[in-house]
């Protein structure tokens, strides 16, 4: 029942080139960094990320995407990323856009074993109707369109049909985490990162604060580790790596 790994390296050096990867976090904000670096260094390329955002330029997912190991994006908002915007107009990253809360629910119903679901949001909209460019050619055509979706009344609403979403991998930050793979967030760190931590079929969560067995009061934990491989325990300077993406000041 131990789930410690040595090291970031060790956790993940058996993702394969190729893999499909649900990352936590939202902005900056409960990104698996450590993770993420490590996925990086050991040169893992043609990535099929599922993520809220992919990172900003140089920061988060944005190391891989501008490292080129990043395929295809499934995400909900692409802005303060430059190179991400490059490389999709560009047609050199295939890019499915969906709600933002539909993405979570895709996430949560994956890892919940559910395979589909109908959901309100996206209805009347290309979200549904199909035609969504997921990539385009180098010349600004559009190469693969997302396809059409089912949809179904209840109750006289129309819903739209959506997938659960599994992955082979997944990396989540945490704010603590015991031996077992028990996790707490912390405030806006939880964002995305449990949803993430239940899709993946190999979950690797990176934690602030390593603690025993029996310390974590059962009422506190947020994500069991049942759904959980893999933890790693981060340096003191690891924790504290918490950039800010956007910094406000009173003049």
């Amino acid at each position: 029942m131990n789930k410690v790994s040595g090291s970031a390296a060790e956790a993940v050096a058996d993702m394969p080139d190729g893999a499909s990867l649900a990352v936590g976090g939202f902005g900056l904000s409960g990104v698996p960094a450590t993770l993420i670096d490590a996925v990086y260094t050991q040169g893992t390329t043609g990535l099929e990320v599922v993520s809220n955002n992919c990172g900003v330029d140089g920061r988060g997912l944005g190391v891989l995407l501008a490292a080129g190991r990043v395929a295809r994006v499934t995400g909900s908002y692409v802005g303060e990323n430059k190179e991400f915007a490059r490389q999709y107009l560009g047609g050199e990253l295939e890019v499915e856009l969906t709600p933002q809360g539909t993405l979570a629910e895709r996430l949560r119903a994956g890892g919940a074993g559910i395979p589909a679901f109908y959901t309100p949001a996206g209805v009347g909209t290309q979200v549904a109707r199909g035609g969504l460019p997921w990539r385009y050619t180098s010349d600004g055509e559009v190469a693969v369109a997302s396809p059409p979706k089912e949809t179904r009344v209840f109750e006289g609403r129309p819903y739209v049909l959506e997938h659960g979403i599994t992955t082979d991998f997944a990396l989540v930050r945490a704010w603590r985490g015991d031996r077992h793979g028990n996790l707490v967030f912390r405030r806006a760190a939880a964002n995305f990162n449990p949803l993430a931590a239940m899709a993946g079929r190999v979950t690797v969560a990176e934690v602030e604060e390593l603690v025993e067995p029996g310390e974590l009061a059962p009422d506190e934990i947020h994500l069991p580790g049942v759904y959980v491989q893999r933890v790693v325990a981060l340096t003191a300077e690891q924790a504290a790596d918490k950039p800010i993406e956007k910094r406000t000041v009173r003049p």
